[in-house]
This record gives structure tokens, sequence and C-alpha cells, in this order.
């Protein structure tokens, strides 16, 4: 029977294979995210296709804790000294960008990676990591408020109606684009706050910091509405809570690492109880200085919250810095339960739609022939000629202004697109679109298909419908787990189509989707809960919420009885005022298997009750959920189903008292190696009734076997030259003078996430004391967020030789590329990937 299960849940994806489009186009329809690391410096020469991820700037970590961990203020001055010394000894050309302290004992720089290379191996320098560009969130159309739909299915509107919970007293820090001081929802409840950027910076430009956090961009104020919004429009989930607004976008463009790490740290000297995240890195680790940061001030005091990030359709290890922090509580989005949609009327039914952002406004009046004109991508002959007409379009296969474009060059006054899957959706067009362009569901547009040509009346309202997808993991939420197997995300909430409030300029109120919109609503959650338990410890906070979710059906195929993989939705949906009332609480509360290589994960669990009567479970295991295999960004689905034993099936925990049960958990044998599987472990009580919940998730097989350094269809790593703003790979011996612009580069694919990243120069004859130089050396390195994206590591033709830094002198070299695996082990050989470079052969001028 399993068997047959693993095969059937196989074939459904492969029916669903070709939906690889469609998920691409998912990620384009829904705001860009933080956690989405877009490229820097993309490639305009051939071979196309190659995307440049190479980082601008890189954070230096020294030895010991930074203060809030107990670090010495003194001697972390002392180290800063050193260095700077120590760098100016050997010729080194940096900039400063930050010094950090309180969170993170280290400096952000600027430096090319050949610079980088020398920096990191200076005196107290643990470590460097890529400061990652944070793209900034992009609004979405203005709507009308249903923020109500969203506050039943986590419970806040119980915990305030009935519970009458506010979340007053409680500080939330919101770390985003600002929030618009002015708006009439928060009624003065800004109570800190501070522009650490300024509007015109962009991510590229020098930011001009200022005390005024207000905000020009809106993403942050729907953020803070969400939270604490307290109109007669929207009611967030903590309508009481005070607010710290903290701003790190200017009104165009991205931020990066190091500025969130500032704002953490100011969050930490205001007070914060509270701090909430819509942002992040992906593809990095629990170690990304973000992350540490974030882990820092939680042992500080703090509980904080961040979006897992929108990479769900670049597929598994997409989760994001510092949601993947090991302290954090890092948030998926599940879709709203219902919609408030603007209204068309075709052939007597009421459809709602949705205006794509950059179109012209759709009419609130007036009647127009609708046609049926087929994908509308480049090259498709339109099935009707639409030159009059509205032109009705089906989602896929091509950009959404693609579409519009053709339909408006055709001669259509309007497009609707219709979904090529169930539920309603939200996108956006860009360039010379002048024609309104909407969306409507996939039903509502297979009905004026089969009536085609019909007639099209734009109403002047607005209904609430039912959303086919709502409480399902929303397509663009990101996969885990961390790259060192923890699991991640840790719980989920609403956050497909969320209304909130909106800087005045802009609307006042507009509907947005996102990682970014039930990170918030997770923040709220967390005032209510410490507003009810004003003593419960930040480190527990997690604990409660993830003991009491609830998790959903998988959203490919909702129907078939399985869960949605643990890895896409941690816990589960978020049930506050259970995680308030509990009397059950079980630790740890998730559990992180790790690969199964080793054998069988087996643990204690601790379980509590604080009720004043004794309280008998039952244990079993849920494990009817999927997992995923296969390719990295295109995973392949299976029936996870693993196998459970408890060292008793019941268990009787005396009032306010504890006992505790042994599990062990293997993999379904019929999985396939190289999969993430998970399940739950449910406490029931005597009616029926799941007391708590803890979920699991691991990997099968052996994780080293995932390989890094990926060819792909370019044949990576390449020995390459840089000319005309491309790197052009140079297959065999090379001449390089070492002088300006012509230096050597290693190119290389990263397929998945290493746990160092090395690159020396290996002279082809004796050089002074040394045979192996260092070049470049990176920890915790993230991986290429597209199957064809790129990392550039320079060499300048300097090495660090009898210790000083030096200029090599002119002859033969090689460069050599060696990555340690994730969670490899430093003394197995089999745990390395390494390339060597064909000859490189320096050759100065004027010598």
């Amino acid at each position: 029977m399993r068997k047959t299960l693993v095969t059937l849940v196989v074939g459904v994806c492969v029916a669903l294979s070709a939906c690889a489009n469609v998920q691409r186009d998912t990620l384009e329809s829904v705001e860009p995210q933080a956690s989405e690391v877009r490229p820097t410096n993309p490639l305009p020469k051939p071979p196309s296709g190659i995307i440049d991820e190479t980082p601008r700037y890189w954070f230096v970590q020294f030895a010991g804790p930074p203060t809030a961990r107990g670090g010495n203020a003194a001697t972390l001055r002392q180290q800063r000294a050193a260095f700077r010394s120590a760098a100016a000894g050997e010729g080194i050309s940096y900039s400063e960008r930050y010094n950090f302290e309180r969170l993170f004992n280290g400096l952000s720089v600027r430096a090319t990676a050949s610079e980088l290379g020398k920096l990191s191996r200076l005196p107290n320098v643990t470590a460097v990591y890529p400061v990652i560009d944070v793209p900034r969130p992009e609004p979405r159309a203005v709507s009308e408020p249903d923020m109500q739909f969203a506050l039943a299915m986590t419970g806040a509107d119980t915990a305030q109606n009935e519970l009458g919970l506010t979340g007053r007293g409680v500080k939330v820090g919101v770390i985003d684009s600002g929030v618009a001081v002015n708006h009439p929802e928060f009624r003065g409840r800004i109570v800190a706050g501070y522009d650490f950027v300024g509007d015109a910076f962009n991510g590229s430009n020098t930011p001009q910091p200022d005390p005024n956090p207000d905000d020009c961009g809106g993403h942050g104020t729907h953020v803070a509405g969400i939270i604490g919004a307290a109109g007669e429009r929207v009611r967030g989930v903590a309508p009481e809570v005070s607010l710290g607004a903290y701003r790190v976008f200017g009104c165009e463009g991205s931020t990066t690492a190091d500025i969130i790490i500032l704002a953490l740290e100011r969050a930490l000297a205001d007070g914060m109880d509270v701090v909430n995240m819509s942002l992040g890195a992906a593809y990095q680790w629990p170690q990304y200085p973000s992350a540490q940061a974030a882990d820092n001030l939680v042992d500080a005091g703090v509980v904080v919250v961040a979006s897992i990030g929108n990479s769900g359709a670049t597929g598994v290890y997409s989760a994001g810095a510092p949601g993947v922090g090991h302290k954090v509580i890092g948030v998926a989005s599940y879709d709203n339960a219902a919609v408030e949609l603007n209204l068309m009327t075709v052939a007597g039914r009421s459809i709602g739609y949705s205006p794509m952002s950059g179109a012209a406004a759709p009419p609130t009046s007036g009647s127009a022939e609708i046609v049926w004109v087929g994908r509308a991508c480049n090259g498709d002959a339109l099935a009707s000629d639409p030159s009059g007409k509205v032109a009705l379009i089906v989602r896929g296969d091509c950009t959404f202004a693609e579409k519009a474009l053709n339909a408006q060059n055709a001669g259509a006054i309007a497009a609707v697109v219709h979904n090529n899957v169930a539920g309603n959706f939200a996108g956006s067009v860009s360039g010379n679109v002048t024609i309104p362009v909407v969306s409507i569901s996939q039903a509502d547009g297979l009905f004026i298909r089969e009536r085609a040509p019909t007639t099209l009346t734009w109403e002047n309202a607005r209904g609430v419908f039912p959303n086919p997808t709502g409480g399902l993991i929303s397509s663009f939420s990101s996969y885990g787990l961390a790259p060192d197997l923890t699991l991640k995300p840790d719980l989920g909430a609403p956050g497909g189509s969320i209304t909130s409030t909106y800087p005045l300029h802009l609307g006042g109120y507009a509907t947005l989707s996102g990682t970014s919109m039930s990170a918030p609503h997770v923040a709220g959650a967390v005032a209510l809960l410490l507003q009810a338990r004003p003593n419960t410890r930040a480190a527990d906070v997690r604990g409660l919420l993830q003991n009491t979710a609830q998790p959903k059906p998988w959203g490919l195929n909702p129907n078939i009885g399985f869960l949605d993989a643990v890895h896409r939705q941690g816990a589960g949906m978020i049930n506050i005022p259970a995680a308030i009332q509990g009397a059950t609480t079980v630790s740890p509360s998730k559990l992180s298997l790790g690969e199964s290589q080793g054998g069988a994960f087996s643990t204690t669990l601790t379980v509590r009750n604080t009720s004043s009567a004794t309280m008998s479970y039952t244990l079993r295991n849920r494990g009817n959920t999927i997992a995923t295999g296969g390719n990295t960004y295109t995973p392949s689905f299976f029936a996870s189903s693993p196998n459970v034993t408890f060292s008793q099936n019941t268990l009787t925990v005396p009032a306010g008292g504890s006992a505790t049960v042994n599990v062990t958990i293997t993999p379904n044998p019929a999985l396939p190696d190289l999969s993430v599987y998970g399940g739950y472990l449910e406490l029931v009580t005597a009616d029926g009734a799941v007391a708590a919940s803890v979920p699991y998730s691991g990997f099968k097989g052996d994780y080293q076997a995932i390989r890094v350094l990926e060819p792909t269809r370019f044949g990576f790593p390449w020995l390459a030259k840089r000319q005309d703003g491309a790197y052009v790979h140079q297959p065999s011996n090379t001449t390089f003078t070492m002088q300006g612009d012509d230096i050597a580069y290693v190119v290389a694919h990263f397929e998945h996430q290493s746990r160092v990243v090395k690159l020396e120069v290996v002279p082809l004859r004796q050089v002074g004391g040394a045979r192996d130089l260092t070049v470049f050396e990176s920890e915790f390195f993230g991986r290429n967020s597209t199957p064809e994206g790129i990392f550039a590591f320079s060499w300048d033709g300097s090495a660090k030789v009898n210790g000083r830094r030096t200029p090599l002198p002119m002859g033969d070299y090689q460069l050599k590329l060696t990555v340690q695996k994730a969670l490899g082990d430093p003394n197995n050989p089999n745990h390395f990937e390494t390339w060597t470079s064909p000859v490189i052969t320096i050759s100065r001028s004027g010598r």
C-alpha cells in the first residue's frame, strides 16, 4: 500500500511538471520579497542565461562574542584597531561601511574578492560572509480591507473579542520601509524609530540617515497595520501595541543585510519586546550574520519574527536569513480564506477581479465585447481579433506584460488574464502597457471562454469571494530545510492577499501578498501572548506557538489526504487562543532529524501539564505528509510516511508536573535517497483532541552526496577574463598582465550551500616559503538562486608569501577552488569538491 501511495504522489508530480512556468509566473505576480536574492551586475554578453550573483560588500567577523552576549567593549575596540593597522601595513585596499558590537562582532566592508582574501587572513578574523542585497518589496493594487478574514484564520478575532487581548503594553519593532507616521490607524502609537537610509537610498548609493522613519514606499506601513492597526477600516492582530519604526529601505531599490543589523541593534537599545522583519536574504545559513544578530537579540529577551521568504519557485533550501536563525521564528505564508474584489458582470454572473499594477485603471461602468485570444505570448497567433474589444487571456508561459502588449498591439481596449490553476491571483505589468489589465480566477475564465464572444460589463462595486486556495500554503512561500538541516520554516500564518494600511498619499490601504504579510500576523500574535502571559521568556514563545499550530493539506492537491511538506509549513497555521490557553507543552517543540546515513534518530520528549488536573495522552505519528526529492530548483514530490516508535504509547502527567517519552524516527524505506521528509508527533486526549504537536523533518541518505559545483550547460567552473562587462571563458592556458582589469576570475555555479569555500593559488615552481597560497576563503556560503546563477572570485596575482602580502613573480600558476560540503567532515576527503584551473601565466608589462 505504501508503494502505491508513493507512485500515486509521483504521478501527481509528473502531471504538474508542466507547471514550471506557472510557478515562475507566480513569483513575478507577488510582491518581490527581501528573501529573494536578486542578481547584481547581470551579464549583458553571451553566453545568455548566466546571472552574476557575486556580492559587492562583505561582513568580516572577529573572534569573541558581541556585547549583548557578554563581550567586552574595550576588547572589541582593540580588535578593530589591530585589524585596521594590519590591513594598512599590508597595503590592503578596502573601505569600511559599518561597525557592529552589540549583536554581531564585526565590520561590513567593501572589497574585491582578492582583497577580501587578504583581509580574511588578518589577526582576529574568524570568518567572512557576503553582504546580501535585500530587494525592497514592491506594492500591489489598492483595495478595500479584508483583514477580518485573516484574523479568523488564526483565532486573533477570538483572542480580541472573547479574551479581551489587544497587545496593550507590548512594544513591537518593525524593520522595514518605515511606517506612515501620520496614518490615523496608528493613533500616535509609534513610540520609537529611526531612518537609517533616507529617501534617495537605493541599495547602491550612500545612505543619508535621519530621525524620521516616515514611509514613502508603503510596505512597512502595510506590515505595521497587520500587527497593530486600530481603525474602523483595518483592525490588526494586536490593535493597541506600541510600535517602533526602523526604516532600512529608501523610496526605491534595495537595502543590504548590514543595514538590517544596524536596525536590530537600535531596536534592542529602544527596548522593543518583539521585532518583525518582513525581509531577508534567501539561500542562507543560520550562521549568516543577520541570523546570528537576530539569535543574539532573542537571548537578550526580544522575540524575533521574520519572513521565511518568497522563493518557493526556486526550490528547496531556499529559506532566508534572518528567518533561518536558530532562535528566530521563521514564518511561512498561507493564502487568505476570502478576498474582496472589484466586480464585472459576464452572462449574468458576477465575477471578481484584481487590477494589475502598472496598467491603466479599469473602468467602473460601461460594457464591451470580450473575446478569447489564447496565451497571447510572442509568436502566438491570437485565437480571435480583439480590436476594439476586451481580450481574454490564459496565464502562463510568458509574462503578464508580454501578454498585455500583444493584446494592446492587436487593438484590444483591455485585457483579462484568467488563472491556469484554481483560485484568484494578483499581478503586475511593466513597460508600455496603457490599457487596463485585470486578473480573474480559473473557474471564471473557463466560464467566459465557454460563452465568448459575449458582453462584459464593468461595475462600480466590490464583492467578497471565497478563496479556493484559502488556508493552503501560498505558492511563493519558501522551502526549507536550512543548510545545516535544521527545520525551517517554524510555522505559518495568512500572507496571501492581505489588505492593510498604506501611506495616505498612496491611497491609505492596499492589498499585498507574501511572507511579508504572514510574519506580522505572528508578531501581532506574540504581542497578544505576551500581554496574556507577561512572564514568558522570549526563547519559549516559539514553542508555545508550535505546540498548538495546525498543519494544513498539500496545496498542489489538497484532496488526496496528504499534509503539505513539513519543511514548507513547519508546525502549521498558528492558533492564537490555543497558544495562550493551552495547558500542555512539549519540548523540544520541533525535531531536526539531520541525515539518515548515520542511522535512526532518537530523542526524549518532555511533556509538561500546567493544568490543575492529571492529563492522559495517547501518542501518535501523523506521517501522511509530502516529501521532496530530485532537483533542487524543481523538486519532485513523494509520500513521506516515516516510521515512528514511542517508548510507550500512552502517557499520564500529573497536574503541574512533567513526564518524558522516548521516540525513534526512521525514513520510509520506499522514499528515494536525497529526499527531505517529515511528519508530526501528536499528543491526543481522551476526547480525541490534539493537545500538542511536534513537527519533525530530516534528510534521507547521505547529505554530502549532493553536488555543489554543478557544471550546468555552460561547463562551470571556468577560468575567465572580464571583458566589456562579461566573463569570457578561458578553457586553456592563458596569460594575464595582472594590471588594471586584466586579472583572473574563477566563475562557478553553486547548486547547494557549502560549509567552506576556498580559492588558492598553486605555484608551478617554488615561491618563497610557500606552495599553496590562500586567495579567498568564506564559511557558510549560500547557493545560487537559479540553475544558471554564478559567483565569481577574482585573483590579482598577489599572495601572502613568507608573512608578507606581495605580487607574485612572473611565471606559471593554477587556481584551485575547494568546497567543503554542507555538514561535511573536514577530515573526510569525500566531503570535498575540488577544481583546478588551466595554467595561468603572469607576464607583467615592463618586466
